[in-house]
């Protein structure tokens, strides 16, 4: 089983791979910057990439994941806005370039009012510019719950994303429990049916991770308020079908659960126990 958790960017990234090998991980989300910051990123040097590199392939790690600050609005309504998420996405994308293979997973933005039409258009505007120079980095758009203008919330509109830019073919998605149950796709109880809708419109073949996390509430509520495995309104019974579902096994998963360290530790241990490794579908 691929699975981590959110780890603390303070680090070097082997402290932080280290970090999540004694959670029980063998793979790691972080926050390419500050969540709520825009300060630019420290250069990483090559000391710290060796390292990292060394301890994630002695240990069989899966691809880790670098999750863009919330304050990238890709397709805002004013031009500063856009300005920074043009530079943050590229210096973030420098930064993953130098360690080939991985994710950069992004919140594809709010279109304030100017309607999902134009978000769509301004969003791909910015991965033309930046994919051109990106090709050892797997760009995931991210299933949004739809709350307020958030672009995203419907597969179709992930599909508008991929189909418009120049580079669509490379862009990958990271599929938030959370999020598409409050979307208002009942995964709980039709979740076979949801990943044939979502096969229709986007397709399975960029589905390339996950985001664990349980809901605080009900389907189509379009509120995005995560809640630990188990503990909400998705339950436990919901994850160890998930996790096993032969169509989402083999993905990385990453908890993004309202956790402390040792809550990760045990959602991690708690997963990979369910976790039926002769791939049975329950």
């Amino acid at each position: 089983m691929k699975i981590g958790c959110f780890i603390s960017s303070s680090g070097s990234l082997e402290k932080m791979a280290r970090q999540a090998f004694e959670l029980g991980g063998n793979t790691f989300q972080f926050f390419s910057r500050n969540p709520r910051g825009g300060n630019s990123p420290r250069p990483l040097t090559q000391v710290e990439i060796s390292g990292f590199v060394s301890f994630s392939a002695e240990h069989g790690f899966a691809p880790l994941c670098a999750h863009a600050p919330y304050t990238l609005n890709a397709c805002g309504e004013k031009e500063d806005v856009r300005d920074f998420a043009r530079r943050a996405f590229s210096e973030d994308l420098a930064r993953m370039e130098q360690i080939p293979g991985h994710f950069y997973n992004f919140h594809p933005g709010c279109h304030v009012g100017q309607g999902t039409e134009k978000g769509v258009s301004l969003i791909c505007a910015l991965l033309d510019e930046v994919m051109e120079k990106t090709t050892n980095t797997t760009i995931l758009l991210e299933t949004m719950a739809g709350k307020g203008s958030e672009v995203g919330g419907r597969f179709e509109e992930l599909r508008m994303i991929a189909d418009g830019a120049k580079y669509g073919d490379r862009l990958g998605v990271c599929f938030d429990t959370c999020h598409v149950y409050d979307a208002g796709y009942d995964i709980k109880d039709d979740l076979d049916g949801v990943l044939a809708e979502f096969d229709r419109t986007v397709g399975l073949d960029r589905l390339r991770a996950v985001h664990l996390n349980d809901s605080k509430n009900p389907p189509g509520s379009r509120k995005d308020r995560h809640e630990k495995i188990g503990q909400g309104t998705l339950g436990t019974e919901f994850f160890e079908r998930f996790v096993n579902h032969p169509l989402l096994r083999d993905l990385t998963f990453y908890l993004e659960t309202p956790n402390e360290p040792e809550g990760y530790a045990e959602e991690i241990a708690l997963l990979k126990g369910m976790y039926k490794s002769n791939g049975g579908h329950l």
